[in-house]
C-alpha cells in the first residue's frame, strides 16, 4: 500500500531518519530509502516505486503494524495510519473488530487530543467508521476511554468545518446505541446546540439586517447533529426533559422548520429530522413538563364536545374550500406572536405580557400552522408521519393546551389536509394521521367535520376479511384505523348512523369474525358494539340484514375483561413497534441513519 509515501516529507535530520528506518518491515524500509533519494524528475520517482513493488520482501502491513503507527513519534506517520484505519474499517465488521481486540480504540481517542488537524482529523475519521454499524461493542469500546468526552472537546475546539462534520458522524454513530444516549446528552448536548444547531438553523439576527432571521443551513454538518439528537430524543422522559430545557434548542429547531418551509425545501433529511425530534419532544408534554398540573382540566374533553356543538354563524365550515396549495402563512417569527388573543370556541387562549421561548413553544397553538404547512407542502413520507405525530402528541391529554390545538387545527383548515393524507399509499403515515384525528376527535366541532367528511376514507382502508386493500396495511395501522372509528361514533349517532350508510359493518363483522389478528378483532368488537348499543340504529340495521349475533365479541382471540378504549386516551400516543429495529427512536419510530465513508489516503 501507499498510505507511507507521504510519511518523509520535509526536512528530518540523518539520525532520525536511520532511526525510523530501523524499526519498520523490509518493505517500509525500502520505501524510507526511496523516498530519501533526490530524483531529478517524477518519472524516476515512479521507477524507484516499480522497483521497490518488485522486491520479494513487498506486503501490505498487517493490522497490528498499523496500529503501532499510530504511537510512532513522526506526526505524519500517525495521520496515514489513521487514514489507512479509516480505510480498512470501511464496511469490514472483521476489521473493526480486529482493530478493538488490539486496543487501537484507545489510542484513536487519545490522537482526538493531537495538537496537529492532520492528525486528529484522521483519527476522527477512522472512530467514525469503526463506530458505524450494528457491533456495538465497537461504540461502548470508544465510551470507555472517554471518546464521547475527547470528541465533544474536540468539537469546541475545531474550527474545521471537515472536522466538525467527523465529529457529528461518530457522534450519530454513538447515538444509535440506548446505553450511550443519555452519556451524549450529558457531555455533548449543550455543545451541540450552540455549536451547530443555533448556527446552521438561521436562528441569529442577520449582521446587516437585525430585524431579519437568517435562513437555515442544510449541510451535512447540521444533518449529522439533527440525527444524533433525533436519537437521543428517543431516550425517555428524562432525556426529552433535557432537551426541551436545553437553552436554545426549541426555538432554533423550529425556526429550521419555518425556514424551510418559507423556502420550499422540505424535503431534505435534517428537515425530517428536526420534525422528528419535536415529535418526540411534544411526546406526553402534558404530564411532564413542570407546571403542568396548573393547565389539567379534568372536565376540558367534556367541555370541548358540549360547548363545539352548536356551530357558529360567523365559523366557516374548514371542509368549505380546496386544499391550499403551497405554504400556509408562516413568518419566521409567527410562533412567538400574533394568535394570542383569539377566541377558539368558548376558549380564550392565556395572555402572555412576554415573548414565548424555549420548550414553552412547543404546545403553542401557533406551531399547528408549522405541521400543517409541512404535511401540505414535504413529499418526505417520514416528514409527513413526524409531522402528523407531532399534532396527534399535542392533542392527546387532558389539559388546557391540547384543548388549545385541537380547535386550532380546525380553525386553521387542518383537517382536510389530514383526512386526504388518509388517501396515502404510505403505511405509517395512515397510521399517525389515523391516530391524530383520534385526538382530534376529542372535540366536539372536530368529531362531528371527522364523521361527516373523514368515515369514508377510514373505512376504505380497512380490509374486508380475508381480502385486504390494495394498500396492504399492517396489523398495528388497522387497528389505528379502528380506534379512531370509535372515537368518532362514540356519543354521536349520527356519525354511527352514517358509519352505517357507508357500508363499513360488512367489513367491521368480517374482521370480528375472521381475522387473524387478536388486536383488530378487539378493535373491531368495540366499534360493533357501540353501534348496536344505539337503540334507534337497530331497525336500520336489521332491515340490512343484521342482527345481534353479528355485533357480539368472538372469543377467537379476544380477552374477555377490557377496558373501555376511552380510558386509554394518554396511551394512544405511545410508539409502535418497528420490526427491524424495534424501540427506537421512540414516535418517530425509526433510528435515524448513522454515517460512515471511506478515506482518501494516497
Amino acid at each position: 500500500m501507499l498510505f507511507f509515501l507521504r510519511v518523509l516529507r520535509g526536512g528530518y535530520d540523518d539520525a532520525f531518519m536511520a532511526q525510523l528506518e530501523g524499526n519498520l518491515n523490509p518493505f517500509f524500509q525500502a520505501m524510507c530509502r526511496a523516498q530519501t533519494l533526490q530524483f531529478p524528475h517524477k518519472r524516476s520517482s515512479m521507477v524507484s516505486l516499480d522497483s521497490i513493488r518488485r522486491d520479494p520482501r513487498w506486503r501490505d502491513p498487517n493490522l497490528h503494524e498499523v496500529i503501532s503507527m499510530l504511537g510512532h513519534p513522526m506526526d505524519p506517520v500517525k495521520s496515514n495510519a489513521a487514514a489507512y484505519l479509516q480505510h480498512l474499517c470501511y464496511e469490514s465488521d472483521r476489521i473493526k473488530q480486529e482493530v478493538r481486540q488490539l486496543n487501537g480504540v484507545p489510542i484513536l481517542v487519545e490522537l482526538l487530543d493531537h495538537p496537529k488537524p492532520e492528525v486528529h482529523r484522521k483519527a476522527c475519521g477512522a472512530l467514525r467508521n469503526i463506530s458505524y454499524g450494528k457491533d456495538h461493542n465497537n461504540k461502548m469500546a470508544i465510551k470507555n476511554c472517554d471518546g464521547i468526552q475527547a470528541l465533544v472537546r474536540l468539537m469546541r475546539k475545531s474550527s474545521s468545518i471537515e472536522v466538525k462534520e467527523l465529529v457529528t458522524g461518530t457522534l450519530w454513530n454513538l447515538s444509535s446505541h440506548e446505553p450511550l444516549k443519555m452519556m451524549v446528552i450529558n457531555n455533548g448536548l449543550q455543545t451541540l446546540t450552540d455549536e451547530i444547531i443555533i448556527p446552521y438553523s438561521g436562528c441569529r439576527r442577520d449582521s446587516s439586517n437585525p430585524s431579519q432571521l437568517l435562513s437555515a443551513e442544510w449541510n451535512t454538518v447540521f444533518k449529522n447533529t439533527s440525527g444524533c439528537l433525533r436519537n437521543v430524543s428517543s431516550d425517555g422522559a428524562e432525556a426529552r426533559q433535557r432537551l426541551r430545557d436545553c437553552e436554545g434548542l426549541v426555538d432554533a429547531l423550529l425556526h429550521a422548520l419555518q425556514s424551510a418551509v418559507v423556502n420550499k425545501d422540505t424535503d431534505n433529511k435534517s428537515v425530517e429530522n428536526c420534525v422528528c425530534i419535536l415529535r418526540n419532544l411534544s411526546y406526553h408534554v402534558h404530564k411532564e413538563i413542570p407546571g403542568a398540573e396548573r393547565f389539567q382540566e379534568p372536565h376540558a374533553t367534556h367541555l370541548m364536545r358540549s360547548v363545539g356543538h352548536q356551530k357558529k354563524k360567523n365559523e366557516t365550515d374548514c371542509f368549505g374550500g380546496k386544499r391550499p396549495k403551497g405554504s400556509l402563512p408562516v413568518m419566521l417569527d409567527g410562533w412567538k406572536k400574533g394568535l394570542l388573543d383569539r377566541k377558539y370556541g368558548t376558549l380564550d387562549l392565556p395572555k402572555r405580557t412576554e415573548q414565548m421561548k424555549g420548550l414553552e413553544l412547543l404546545y403553542q397553538p401557533e406551531v399547528v400552522r408549522l405541521y400543517l404547512s409541512l404535511l401540505t407542502c414535504s413529499q418526505n413520507h417520514n416528514t409527513l408521519e413526524a409531522a402528523a405525530g407531532a399534532l396527534q402528541n399535542l392533542a392527546a391529554g387532558h389539559w388546557a393546551w391540547s384543548s388549545y390545538i385541537r380547535a386550532t387545527v380546525r380553525k386553521e383548515k387542518g383537517l382536510p389536509i389530514l383526512v386526504e393524507l388518509l388517501r396515502s399509499d404510505v403505511d405509517k403515515v395512515v397510521r399517525a394521521v389515523a391516530i391524530a384525528l383520534r385526538n382530534l376527535a376529542m372535540d366536539r366541532r372536530n368529531k362531528d367535520l371527522i364523521g361527516s367528511y373523514a368515515l369514508r376514507d377510514l373505512v376504505g382502508n380497512l380490509p374486508c376479511g380475508q381480502q385486504h386493500p390494495a394498500k396492504n396495511l399492517e396489523g398495528d395501522t388497522v387497528v389505528s384505523i379502528l380506534n379512531t372509528i370509535h372515537e368518532i361514533i362514540t356519543d354521536s349517532p349520527e356519525n354511527a348512523r352514517a358509519l352505517i350508510q357507508g357500508h363499513a359493518v360488512q367489513k367491521l363483522v368480517a374482521i370480528n369474525k375472521s381475522s387473524q389478528a387478536a388486536r383488530e378483532t378487539k378493535a373491531a368488537s368495540h366499534v360493533l358494539q357501540t353501534i348496536w348499543a344505539y337503540k334507534d340504529l337497530r331497525t336500520a340495521l336489521m332491515k340490512a340484514g343484521w342482527n345481534k349475533s353479528h355485533f357480539k365479541t368472538t372469543t377467537t382471540g379476544v380477552t374477555k375483561k377490557s377496558k373501555s378504549i376511552k380510558q386509554g386516551i394518554d396511551d394512544i400516543t405511545l410508539p409502535l413497534m418497528d420490526k427491524n429495529q424495534g424501540y427506537l427512536n421512540t414516535l418517530s419510530q425509526r433510528q435515524s441513519r448513522p454515517t460512515h465513508h471511506r478515506s482518501h489516503f494516497i
